[in-house]
């Protein structure tokens, strides 16, 4: 039984359930620390437990039979994993992959307490499902960009969605490949002719964003 009942104050959807289902989460609830690169569920392995992440970041992400990665989503603090969330009520195993992308705390609810607080919490299932209905909607938008918008507004978009603070990311070419669903020659293709308008900064591993105001002019194109 988790020593901390409070862990339940980082999910809001949480707040409203009643003292029985409360003392129920918290008997069976287990607390993790997982390492940064840490795989945290694979292709064919069957779910054993909702993931409730308390802090980090885990990366999902696919892998199609011609050998492609694309990343399908983060799961942040505060939010469940969409896709255990999917295997669990289907009893199907998992299709994607699950990687701490940096260290990370999770809540660990089993699949037997999974199913009962299913059973018996109106408030349970209504945090269960509110998660999942907003990440299938997220899910929509990565297909839709995938099939529609031009590749260039994507990059444009991705490069200032992860550079934060500073304007230097420390990003590889095949990794931004991974986070956009393409080829590493179609991506290094487009960023060799931001540099070329003199957006970017090329380096090892390095991408310097040198004119992010362009860049964002671009990622606004309808």
């Amino acid at each position: 039984m988790l020593t901390v009942p409070s862990w339940r104050a980082s999910f809001p959807g949480l707040a409203g359930i009643s003292e029985d289902v409360s003392r129920l989460l918290d008997k069976r609830a287990q607390a993790i620390q997982l390492k940064q690169g840490t795989v945290i569920f694979g292709p064919g392995n069957p779910a054993e437990n909702l993931l409730l992440l308390m802090s980090g970041t885990v990366r999902v992400q696919q892998l199609s039979e011609a050998g492609r990665e694309i990343v399908l989503y983060r799961v942040h603090s505060g939010e469940s994993c969409v896709l255990t969330t999917a295997c669990l009520l289907a009893f199907e195993d998992y299709s994607a992959e699950g990687i701490a992308e940096t260290d990370v705390e999770a809540i660990l609810i089993p699949r037997d307490a999974f199913d009962e607080l299913m059973a018996v919490s109106k408030d349970f299932r209504a945090f269960v499902f509110e998660a999942y209905s907003k990440r299938i909607t997220d899910l929509f938008l990565v297909i839709e960009e995938i099939a529609f918008k031009r590749l260039d507004i994507r990059v444009a978009q991705k490069l200032l969605e992860l550079k934060g603070a500073q304007n230097t990311l420390h990003l590889t070419h095949q990794q931004l490949a991974i986070e956009l669903g393409t080829a590493r020659e179609v991506i290094s293709r487009q960023l060799k002719e931001f540099e070329r308008r003199g957006w970017l900064g090329l380096g090892r591993g390095v991408i310097e964003l040198l004119d992010a105001v362009a860049l964002g002019r671009l990622a606004q194109t309808p």
